[in-house]
């Protein structure tokens, strides 16, 4: 219980509040304009909180609070803090990082559009995040074909250069920068044209060179009319995705959800000049109630965003609404309102948003019970036919790749409660054998993964390879389980032991103990499970042989340089990543590598000269 004196001292300052609970962990992160009356409100006597809010309090046993000079910083900060300690209350939304952009790089002289998913402050603007990487990707390489501005990276002033132009300038898809020749006011018009395309504006420009086209054709000047009419097929496969939706002319995105128990889908619709450009949905676990999870949402969303609409339309009120229009104000640089209609196309619009998150609710949640029941399947399946004592919780697969007994490596991949925990995934290089003996390596990676897990069971440690597993299934047959099997004989360990195997068209047939067979029945829960979790494991060894025959194919052509060794190879591979760029790179670059020199450097050029 919350001492009544500490209740007492709270400053009437804005500020920010951690919540914490009885192991003292953060639990919750809130901001308030007023931190003795927000603070108090948790813990005032005969106060009716919503269930979920009263759960939270309950498990409140102390907090802390930061006073700020102003209701933005407390915003600000609070951002960060749920960021830094991920509270158990507060929503989490993935990170935009992850999702890609369109930019148009404005900062340079003769700008080029291209997809990224690294957002800087660099003078270039940038579109997104898009949550479809396909049609981004769909989209640069149309706005390419109907706009010749250059692709490359190259920084050229635009004067004459004797540079040879590249296949691009000759297929008619590069204006040809690199030459010298290019109009820099005709370039400038393309790239805010393309500007203008990825803000939606489409109709205006299909129209002009409609009648440009039609020009060019009446005066015989086919050539031209044929550039043009293929320009506006690129412009309007840009936009055929973009729905109508408003004959309202203006930037808005409309945010609606949908709820069941503490799951909530959210959906943000971006609506430019009337048409829809985007829609972003998420799944939120939330033991918040609607119009905190709301508020939180909106905070963290436009957090992460760098195009603000100028207006925000949401189907409740928020607490935070008027301190995050004017943050949204000073980011933007011009008005930015959040509005809460009632009636009239907006609320149209809001149903409209509110309908498609109850489908995807409905979805997700019927997925997520499909599978509950399938995982429940395996468990039960597993359990009897192996006889097992309980259910199976943790289930360890390996895996050998080699070719021909080179870069001989072992995977072991990791399922626990029935899913993948790629965090526990273990790659092993083969040690202990030479030649091709998939027996004897598989012997060596079970052994190696028991005896550290024992190691760290001594030493308290329990974060790498613990807890073992209750099976341990391998990719083969009793020769598999038989040589696997004297490994485990040297333990006293309760892990029963499996194979998988299949039949001559490759596909899984069955599993092999030491003593039955048994068939697994296709088409059923547990056939597509151990299919899942064969393939990961082959997936997991074959990306880790390809990468180490890599790194050696690297090697071996750096070790034929004279004077460069082990340490300078592994300096050269580490600062430039591939073959390719140590090639290309110049003397000056090579020499300014710490530990390679002048000398080196000049060895290393003139030997990829010749």
């Amino acid at each position: 219980m919350i001492a009544a004196e500490k209740l007492k001292e709270l400053p009437d300052n804005p500020g920010v509040y951690l919540m914490k609970n009885e192991d003292n962990k953060i639990i919750y992160v809130g901001k308030a304009k007023n931190l003795k009356n927000r603070v108090r409100q948790y813990f005032r006597n005969g106060t009716t909180h919503g269930i979920k809010v009263q759960s939270m309090v309950n498990n409140i046993t102390d907090f802390e609070i930061i006073v700020t000079d102003t209701e933005m910083e407390a915003l600000i900060l609070e951002f960060n803090l749920i960021k830094k300690y991920l509270p158990r209350y507060n929503i989490m939304l993935k990170d935009d990082k992850s999702y890609p952009y369109i930019k148009v790089t404005l900062n340079e002289k003769f700008p080029r559009v291209l997809s990224t998913r690294n957002v800087k402050k660099d003078g270039a603007k940038y579109f997104g995040p898009y949550t479809n990487a396909l049609a981004v990707k769909q989209t640069v390489e149309a706005i390419n074909k109907s706009y010749p501005i250059k692709m490359c990276g190259k920084i050229f002033d635009g004067s004459n250069s004797r540079q040879r132009p590249c296949l691009n300038y000759f297929i008619h898809q590069c204006s040809g920068v690199c030459t010298g020749n290019v109009d820099l006011k005709k370039y400038w018009e393309d790239v805010n044209e393309i500007i203008d395309l990825l803000k939606g504006k489409d109709d205006l420009i299909i129209r002009r060179l409609t009648a440009d086209m039609e020009a060019a054709s009446k005066n015989l000047d086919f050539e031209t009319a044929a550039r043009l009419r293929d320009q506006i097929q690129g412009i309007r496969i840009i936009g055929e995705k973009q729905k109508i939706i408003t004959s309202v002319q203006s930037e808005q995105d409309v945010i609606s959800y949908t709820g069941e128990g503490n799951t909530y889908c959210v959906q943000v619709f971006n609506i430019r000049e009337g048409k829809m450009l985007g829609r972003e949905s998420y799944i939120i676990e939330s033991d918040l109630d609607q119009s905190d999870m709301l508020n939180q949402f909106v905070k963290q969303f436009y957090s992460q965003r760098t195009i603000i609409p100028k207006e925000i339309i949401i189907p409740i009120e928020i607490e935070d609404r008027e301190p995050v229009e004017i943050w949204l104000r000073e980011r933007k640089g011009t008005k930015v309102a959040i509005t809460v209609p009632v009636k009239g196309d907006k609320k149209k619009l809001l149903n409209m948003v509110e309908q498609n998150t109850s489908l995807s609710l409905f979805e997700h949640l019927n997925r997520k019970y499909n599978k509950v029941e399938a995982h429940r399947f395996c468990g039960d399946w597993l359990k009897e036919k192996l006889g097992l004592s309980k259910w199976p919780e943790r289930i360890e697969s390996f895996d050998i790749s080699n070719i021909s007994g080179k870069d001989a490596v072992g995977s072991m991949a990791v399922f626990q409660d029935f899913k993948p925990l790629k965090k526990a995934y273990r790659r092993f290089r083969i040690k202990s054998v030479e030649g091709q003996n998939d027996y004897a390596s598989t012997q060596e990676i079970i052994f190696r993964r028991i005896e550290r897990a024992l190691k760290e069971q001594s030493e308290g440690i329990e974060n790498n390879f613990l807890p073992l597993p209750d099976i341990i299934m391998l990719d083969g047959g009793l020769g598999h389980i038989s040589s696997v099997k004297k490994i485990l004989d040297m333990y006293d360990l309760n892990i029963v032991l499996c194979g998988m195997v299949k039949n001559d068209k490759h596909k899984l047939e069955k599993l092999v103990t030491e003593t039955e067979v048994i068939p697994i029945p296709q088409g059923t829960p547990i056939y597509y499970f151990l299919n899942e979790l064969s393939e990961e494991v082959h997936r997991f060894a074959i990306e880790y042989h390809r990468k180490l025959r890599s790194d050696n194919l690297l090697v071996s052509e750096l070790s034929n340089i004279p004077g460069i060794g082990k340490k300078r190879q592994k300096l050269l591979l580490e600062h430039y990543k591939s073959m390719d760029k140590i090639k290309e790179a110049s003397v000056e670059e090579l020499s300014s590598i710490e530990g390679i020199g002048r000398k080196n450097a000049e060895t290393i050029h003139e030997y990829f000269s010749k």
